[in-house]
């Protein structure tokens, strides 16, 4: 059962379209697994369109002909001849089938959620257990990955810079504050500090705009390559 999600400002972004397309499609894939999201985001969006039309109708209202007023002379005029040439032509653009995306780590294959069909990948790096391929969105300092952990595989405890947002997309892992499954959102600030750790292997939708930074023991020697995995 999904109990982590994003929180209600981060919907509401995604509604108006002012999030990085990085976070937009986590949570467009989130969403796609969870119908508490679902209708949180069908309810802002209905409230989003309202205020629209209502900011469209008191556009309108200057364009209102009062008697004595010459038609010719208002911005109006030619809406008859708009909305001809919109539909003038009778041409039907078909829609094309839904090709699914897959990616392979280690002979297992994965099935990649839609909002991803259409994002490059990068190839894939291996370190130990971690493997990463990296979505080619071209956000400057933000960093998108699909990261895939072996059975028995973890990260070491690490905070970051920044933050980063860890999506499930498939298998499960466990840290200091409890296990996440399949479409879990977890959003953390370089406040935290965890340590992941799959015991059947998982696949994570990452999002960072900054290295990890290890925190613990031999392991902060590792903080040179933390730009690695996410």
């Amino acid at each position: 059962m999904i109990k982590h999600h994003p929180t209600f400002e981060l919907l509401s972004l995604f509604v108006k379209g002012e999030l990085p397309a990085s976070l937009s499609a986590g949570i467009a894939i989130h969403a796609d697994m969870c119908p508490v999201c679902q209708a949180q985001i069908a309810q802002l969006t209905e409230q989003v369109a309202e205020t629209d039309f209502e900011f469209e109708a008191n556009f309108l209202d200057r364009f209102i002909v009062e008697e004595g007023e010459d038609l010719e002379e208002l911005p109006i005029n030619n809406f008859d001849q708009m909305i001809a040439d919109i539909t003038e032509t009778s041409d039907i653009t078909a829609v094309p089938a839904k090709v699914e995306k897959l990616i392979s780590f280690n002979d297992t294959e994965y099935t990649l959620p839609s909002p991803l069909n259409n994002m490059s990948l990068g190839k894939s790096s291996n370190f130990g257990k971690l493997s990463r391929t990296r979505l080619q969105l071209n956000e400057d300092e933000i960093h998108t990955s699909l990261l895939h952990i072996e059975p028995g595989g973890g990260v070491p405890q690490h905070t970051h810079k920044g933050f980063e947002l860890t999506l499930l997309l498939d298998g499960s892992f466990e840290d200091e504050n409890g296990e996440y499954v399949k479409g879990d959102f977890i959003m953390l600030s370089g406040d935290h500090q965890h340590h992941p750790i799959s015991s059947k292997g998982c696949l994570c939708y990452t999002v960072a705009n900054d290295a990890l930074h290890f925190t613990q023991g031999i392991n902060k020697l590792f903080n040179p390559i933390g730009s690695f995995i996410y």
